[in-house]
């Protein structure tokens, strides 16, 4: 049984497409309730629970769509989110490992001038980033699987969507986040 205290509410863009896949938009349902009262998003479907006021009561939003559309310009450059670019795999052996099995690797070590950008940090697994240490491609004898680049929101929000576990979500989230899943008969 779901608790109230747990529910989240699902936020779309004024298209009706969810904000950011990666991380999935979603606010508290208390939030989400202030600015639906504020009139600030448009409530699109409601839980089955009601929150309670000494004088009122009031349907809890599990859908909300933002009345301006809001265009998201660059990726935020995150550990998430380099991960989710290189799709939980080592971009040295391939490996694909959990979140906590995963670290990053400077491909120009920041030792010998090295930033922290997209296109100089890669997924790493322990094993190889230890093996790595602050040493070079070409002295190590790692190579790369893929050359790093910045994502755009979109393919950001393409892997996202790849690692949605479906089950997880509310149902009536189904519809507003999977129009391009196959219709089972």
């Amino acid at each position: 049984m779901t608790h109230v205290s747990n529910l989240q509410t699902l936020v779309l863009n004024a298209d009706m497409q969810p904000l950011s896949w990666g991380p999935l938009s979603v606010w508290s349902w208390q939030d989400a309730l202030v600015a639906v009262l504020q009139d600030r998003v448009n409530r699109i479907v409601d839980y089955e629970f009601e929150a309670h006021s000494a004088s009122q009561s009031f349907a809890i939003p599990s859908v909300v769509a933002l009345k301006r559309f809001h265009k998201r310009r660059k990726v935020a450059f995150t550990r998430y989110h380099v991960f989710l670019r290189d799709r939980f795999s080592c971009q040295y052996c391939g490996e694909t490992l959990p979140a906590k099995e995963l670290t990053f690797d400077h491909v120009v070590p920041r030792s010998k001038g090295g930033v922290s950008s997209w296109t100089n940090v890669v997924t790493c697994c322990q094993r190889d980033n230890l093996f790595k240490g602050s040493r070079s491609l070409r002295e190590s004898g790692l190579k790369l699987l893929c050359t790093p680049i910045e994502p755009t929101p979109h393919q950001i929000d393409e892997a996202a969507k790849r690692q949605a576990p479906r089950e997880k979500l509310h149902r009536t989230w189904q519809d507003f986040l999977y129009w391009d899943a196959s219709l089972e008969a």
